[in-house]
């Protein structure tokens, strides 16, 4: 169906189609925002929005330009090496490396908040030493590898291309949105942190089984991060119960 045409106003399959990919691209992208929100916070304060927004920019250029070449991207997924009897595409080895990363920069995150020395207070010393440049290479780096699974799983869903684009430019719009209060709240509740930092680690391990072929539903993925945030929502509030009653 031609978007020229405009048959596709009148036509419910379509924008069921949009709302849906645009839905699951959103829900796909919360990792995507995670990791851009932890990175961003080791960054001067000045410097977070701009970085923010260059990581979805890229994160949103990366999918389109994956679009834009549909019939390579369907050969990342054809075997291209067997071992132990395991055939390992691009993809695989792309969602293995990416996997590999998350835990290694979870890990080290997880080692400067435990092991900060005294003196840097809330981390501030750690932060002075982030640069924009490397940050920024940081976020490019995994945003290929979600984006190409973002992209896989649209063009699974999608019969047209401009609505993969519509889909996947309105889902990267409300991130962008929600990039700032949620870097803000991480930032501001050092447990919630490190919530974030065991949720990117747990993420690394589903794309790491994803490569190995054992697909993990990611609702089990995000019904555990749901679940710790609640539990820890009612742990602030029963602190600043304490707290006011104490007052």
């Amino acid at each position: 169906m031609d978007f020229l045409s405009f048959n596709w106003v009148t036509d419910a399959s379509i924008w069921l189609s949009l709302v849906t990919l645009a839905g699951l691209e959103i829900v796909l992208g919360i990792d995507n925002i995670v990791f851009i929100a932890i990175l961003t916070n080791r960054l001067p304060e000045a410097q977070r929005p701009a970085a923010r927004k260059a990581g979805m920019a890229m994160a949103l250029l990366t999918r389109l330009a994956l679009l834009s070449v549909l019939a390579w991207v369907a050969t990342l997924t054809q075997p291209l090496i067997t071992i132990a009897g395991l055939g390992l595409s691009w993809r695989d080895l792309i969602l293995i490396a990416g996997g590999l990363f998350l835990l290694v920069k979870g890990t080290h995150e997880i080692h400067n908040e435990v092991e900060a020395d005294d003196h840097e207070e809330g981390g501030l010393a750690r932060t002075a030493t982030a640069t924009f440049g490397a940050v920024v290479a940081q976020i490019a780096v995994i945003d290929i590898i979600f984006s190409l699974d973002s992209v896989i799983t649209a063009v699974g869903m999608a019969e047209h291309l401009w609505v993969m684009v519509v889909a996947i430019v309105i889902a990267m719009a409300l991130m962008l949105a929600a990039s700032t209060p949620l870097s803000n709240f991480v930032s501001n509740h050092p447990t919630v942190k490190m919530l974030a930092l065991s949720f990117l680690m747990m993420i690394g391990v589903f794309l790491i089984a994803d490569g190995l072929h054992f697909h993990i539903p990611k609702g089990y993925l995000y019904f555990s991060l749901a679940f710790s945030i609640a539990v820890e929502a009612l742990n602030y509030t029963v602190r600043r119960r304490r707290r006011a009653a104490r007052a």
